[in-house]
């Protein structure tokens, strides 16, 4: 891997690593918010009871520890770049009676694995963030038996995210913060229809569909929106962190106030649009 992309890999490690207590805490919302995706990648990697699967940038584990419950003669090995996001994800197999899972922290670019290991493979938000897409995209077709199933979800554009944007548009505004590049790691890096297939096309896979689904965030209140994202993305607290005290109260309030006259009934449930691309090797 390049230099750039290494330095950029452990940023990124670094990063979740940090924001590690903020996915515990908030990880029950979180599970329900990305459901149906997770249940659309489940559908179209469609798991065997004696599968072996690769779930990857598992975070707090899913949807591998879901599909383990699924699986009576076969396993289910979580990866992520993060150990603390694993520990939470060991947690969480631990406290759900979950045995046949096996963790490991490791890069999507340097899969640990041999060839033609696994049945399937699953990815839940996790490419628009890798340094290197195709890279990435390749190292698992090499993982992935022949015949085998791989599916991915990630977010789609800005206008269908508000969840995003509320706070993220906001601190733009009154921080003139320069955009990153289009093609730098970020959450709607993949929201371009069409990207993904491609990237999977040139990875070698066959087969690929694009499927648009809708989760809806239940927060029920802006306060409770606010500590949410402010707890969970590491960019929005990053921009904070060199904000005023001043500044940072003005963005929080126009933050609510775009809230609040988006759901004039009180009642904070933010829908969120992502894409499920699925292949075959």
């Amino acid at each position: 891997m390049e230099p750039q992309l290494q330095e950029i890999r452990e940023q990124q490690k670094a990063s979740w690593n940090k924001f590690s207590p903020g996915w515990k805490k908030w990880d029950h919302e979180i599970l329900d918010f990305m459901r149906p995706f997770a249940d659309e990648i489940i559908r179209s990697i469609n798991p065997k009871e004696s599968d072996v699967i690769l779930d990857v940038a598992a975070g707090t584990g899913e949807p591998g520890l879901s599909i383990a419950t699924m699986l009576s003669d076969g396993k289910v090995v979580i990866t992520d770049l993060a150990d603390d996001m694993l520990t939470i994800a060991r947690e969480n197999a631990f406290r759900k009676g979950i045995t046949n899972v096996e963790f490991t922290a490791c890069d999507v670019s340097e899969l640990p694995f041999y060839d033609n290991t696994f049945d399937a493979i699953s990815c839940r938000m996790g490419f628009m963030f890798f340094p290197d897409m195709l890279l990435a995209a390749k190292e698992m077709y090499r993982v992935l038996k022949p015949g085998g199933k791989i599916a991915a979800a990630v977010w789609s554009g800005p206008e269908k995210n508000f969840w995003v944007t509320a706070v993220g548009g906001t601190i733009n505004r009154n921080m003139q913060l320069t955009p990153p590049p289009p093609e730098a790691p970020g959450m709607f890096r993949c929201s371009k229809s069409g990207l993904m297939t491609d990237i999977f096309k040139q990875a070698g896979f066959k087969n690929t569909t694009e499927t648009e689904l809708t989760g809806k965030l239940n927060c029920g209140t802006a306060d409770v929106y606010w500590n949410l994202i402010t707890e969970i993305a590491a960019p929005f607290v990053a921009a904070l962190s060199n904000a005023d005290d001043s500044m940072k109260e003005k963005i929080k309030q126009e933050v609510f106030t775009l809230v609040n006259e988006k759901f004039p009934d009180g009642n904070v449930i933010i829908d969120g649009n992502a894409l499920v691309i699925a292949a075959e090797k």
